[in-house]
């Protein structure tokens, strides 16, 4: 697993249960920088995950039939703090080591899929890439019966509240299937919502 935010926990852990001998967490900078919440890290230790830190991937190594056979990696040192106020990893020379591994999975972020901007161009996008909607409360969108929620709307946050997003536009739904009434998108102007904590 790259990466060392809540689904990378998740997400290590649970090919751990599903059989995996080594399960590993190859993460650029150290255990007191990881993004996961504090529980998930000391769980997924517990479970038996092993953790690369200060490790930076450099490339998936394939074979002949295109299957994963190991992570080339580069150690890595925390330098002066970078504009988020994490100290920023700097790569030590000369440091590549192999890592055996016959899967590799990514788990470094989230974003807006651009196709849905390319492909819906009478749908308000925010600046961010993420569909913009008259209200959480409702999730309509600027184009007439649809309506969104969830990471789409708020960028990368938890499953609670994606469930929350779709309660309440259900409800909404509902209410527009009655009545029919839809929400003039000039007035008031989509609000952008805040990302959400990492």
């Amino acid at each position: 697993m790259v990466g060392g935010g809540n689904v990378a926990m998740d997400s290590v852990r649970t090919a751990l249960r599903l059989g995996a001998d080594n399960a590993y967490i190859v993460y650029r900078r150290g255990m007191e920088e990881l993004p996961a919440r504090k529980e998930e890290v000391e769980h997924a230790g517990h479970e038996g995950v092993q953790f690369k830190i200060l490790t930076a991937p450099v490339r998936v190594i394939g074979n002949k039939e295109g299957w994963v056979e190991g992570l080339e990696c580069l150690e890595m040192e925390l330098g002066e703090p970078d504009a988020s106020g994490r100290r920023r990893p700097v790569p030590k020379e000369g440091s590549n080591f192999v890592l055996k591994v016959d899967a590799v999975i990514p788990s470094i972020g989230t974003g807006a899929n651009p196709l849905l901007a390319q492909t819906t161009p009478d749908m308000q996008f925010t600046k961010r890439g993420y569909i913009a909607v008259e209200s959480e409360a409702t999730g309509r969108t600027t184009k007439k019966g649809v309506f969104a929620g969830g990471d789409i709307v708020t960028g990368a946050a938890t499953v609670i509240l994606a469930a929350g997003a779709g309660r309440s536009a259900g409800m909404a739904i509902d209410k527009y299937l009655k009545d029919n009434e839809w929400w003039d998108p000039n007035a008031p102007k989509p609000v952008e919502a805040a990302p959400a904590a990492k």
